[in-house]
């Protein structure tokens, strides 16, 4: 079992800054990807932010120039630095991670808890 722990998120003003962390724990596995997801009620959950473990990226439109995501790979660590923060940025941000079991093909995925981003106008 691949277990996400995420920190960082909370409540800021509009053009504000944050930056959420996002650390993945387990043994027997390599990751392949993690990202950032947003989620709001009534809404499907939403690519953020994602990038690879050999540092490839995508970013949603609305994101870029603001967002950055970054990684450590030797600490299996996802991070977000939001900046320029907006009010339609509010949401439950959800850790993700894309990964191989040590013995297997087969591609698994992990979600974290998610953590509350509120920007307030």
């Amino acid at each position: 079992q691949v277990q996400l722990v995420e920190s960082g998120g909370g409540l800021v003003q509009a053009g504000g800054s944050l930056r959420l962390s996002c650390a993945a724990s387990g043994s027997g596995f390599s990751i392949n990807a993690m990202g950032w997801y947003r989620q709001v009620p009534g809404n499907e959950r939403e690519l953020i932010a994602r990038i690879t473990s050999i540092g490839t990226t995508d970013y949603a439109d609305s994101m870029k120039g603001r967002f950055t995501i970054s990684r450590d790979n030797a600490k299996n660590t996802v991070y977000l630095q939001m900046n320029s923060l907006k009010p339609e940025d509010t949401g439950v941000y959800y850790c993700n991670a894309n990964f191989l079991y040590s013995d297997s093909y087969l591609p698994q995925t992990s979600w974290g808890q998610g953590t509350q981003v509120t920007v307030s106008s």
